[in-house]
């Protein structure tokens, strides 16, 4: 049995940055390795900061470092999404917990590649859990190659990371609940989807937000036509 190290999230905040010290926003690698992960990443991204867009202290992002220990650039993290609850909104270059009061991230999502699951599973995990990460989830974008079910959830108990609930429902959609989010995370169709219980409602990609604005106006030009059509001008209404 291999005993887990505490990883602490950097000195006390009296202490300041050394400026010398380096550290890379990017190492090089690209966003993902399959047009089913970078959908998955993208996609979940932007479904959560549209929920939390009128919520200034949420911050939502992806494919971003995370930095643990101050003055040590080796010990960072770069989860595909993840989202922090008492963060202020606002553009980054890299997330540094000491830098954020001690903030670790609430909730970490890892979209699983053949080259990372192992990866994510293992070492991934341990750090997250290290450093306090609340909720830690794990999608399989290609359905069973990384690992199956493709969908998995760990959530800090008494400090130790224990299993989410995940099976299918009575339409066979894959689901676990996060308490973090108040959201299901949901395999349907194949894909990644957020679910709101409370509201009744799928959180939406980028293409169906789209989709559903081209549907909205297309219903307001068509009820101005027929307006127009009767002598009613739209914009008296």
């Amino acid at each position: 049995m291999v005993t887990k190290p505490h990883l602490a999230v950097g000195p006390p905040e009296t202490e300041q940055d050394d400026l010398t010290i380096d550290y890379p926003c990017s190492d090089g690698e690209p966003l993902a390795e399959s047009d089913q992960q970078y959908n998955a990443i993208t996609d979940t991204v932007h479904a959560l900061r549209v929920r939390y867009a009128d919520r200034p202290n949420v911050y939502v992002a992806g494919d971003m470092f995370v930095y643990y220990q101050r003055g040590e650039p080796g010990r960072s993290v770069a989860p595909d999404v993840f989202v922090v609850f008492g963060a202020e909104k606002r553009l980054r270059p890299s997330y540094f917990i000491w830098r954020e009061g001690g903030k670790a991230p609430d909730v970490v999502m890892e979209m699983a590649s053949p080259s990372t699951y192992e990866r994510d599973l293992l070492a991934k995990r341990d750090i997250y859990e290290s450093i306090g990460v609340t909720e830690y989830w794990r999608f399989d974008p290609l359905l069973g190659e990384c690992f199956t079910p493709p969908l998995a959830g760990d959530r800090l108990v008494d400090g130790r990371y224990a299993a989410i609930d995940v099976a299918e429902d009575s339409s066979g959609i894959l689901r676990g609940y996060s308490e973090t989010l108040g959201l299901d995370l949901c395999v349907r169709d194949g894909e990644l989807h957020l679910y709101d219980p409370l509201a009744r409602a799928w959180l939406l990609s980028p293409a169906e937000d789209n989709a559903a604005r081209l549907a909205a106006e297309a219903r307001n030009d068509a009820l101005a036509a027929l307006l127009r059509e009767h002598g009613i001008s739209p914009n008296g209404i």
